[in-house]
């Protein structure tokens, strides 16, 4: 019998870490990070108030999740990113923005909603331009699978919503058959919806709009 191959949220890939990038990571890490561990998380105490909680998976180099921040001081986000460069990046604009309201997680987000988050702690999912792997052969590392969807709902409030994003069709319509056969989310659209006004369009986006490629948005609410 195969070996079942456990839910995993990346591929870890080596990336230059610049002197900017390094030094924030080195300095700004014990100011806003939160180190991994197999114990819950008192989000009240570690935001020092209590407000709604947003995850931002795969924040990238942060530019998203900081702009999004710094736009809704009245929410409190965690960003949980993998590679160090996005990580230092993240850090840096946190520290040259003041916000107070943004912690970030570097580990595997899927050990960290085992361990780390209580259930029915979010208020919403972002998850924004996952890694498309556009190989056949490669779909098995997609970020958005059954397995994943099942456990990221156990951490939705009633309400509360996961929004995805990517500019590569057939993504969009796998992800758009996974969150449609989950039984506790429903769509908040027909299929696809509009980019709501919180989202940014990162300079990302916009690339892969010259380069002709659409972008699909999926906003789904837990039943």
């Amino acid at each position: 019998m195969a070996e079942h191959r456990p839910i995993r949220s990346f591929v870890l890939r080596q990336g230059r870490v610049s002197n900017a990038q390094h030094r924030a990571h080195a300095l700004l890490m014990p100011k806003y990070g939160i180190s991994f561990k197999e114990e819950l998380l008192d989000l009240n105490s570690i935001f020092r108030r209590s407000a709604s909680i947003f995850l931002e998976i795969g924040s990238g180099m942060g530019e998203t999740t900081a702009e999004i921040a710094r736009e809704h001081p009245e929410h409190n986000y965690i960003a949980v990113e993998v590679h160090t460069p996005g990580v230092g990046s993240l850090l840096k604009q946190i520290d040259e923005l003041g916000l107070t309201n943004v912690r970030v997680i570097q580990h595997d987000v899927v050990e960290v909603l085992q361990y780390m988050l209580p259930a029915e702690c979010l208020d919403g999912v972002h998850i924004f331009f996952p890694d498309p792997w556009p190989k056949t052969r490669h779909h098995k590392r997609r970020l958005i699978q059954p397995e994943f969807i099942e456990l990221l709902c156990r951490h939705l409030k009633h309400g509360g919503y996961i929004h995805a994003a990517t500019d590569w069709k057939d993504y969009a319509e796998q992800i758009l058959g996974v969150l449609s056969n989950e039984p506790h989310l429903t769509n908040t659209a027909a299929d696809f919806a509009p980019r709501p006004e919180y989202r940014p369009s990162t300079k990302f986006e916009q690339r892969g709009l010259r380069l002709g490629h659409g972008v699909w948005d999926l906003i789904f609410r837990k039943k």
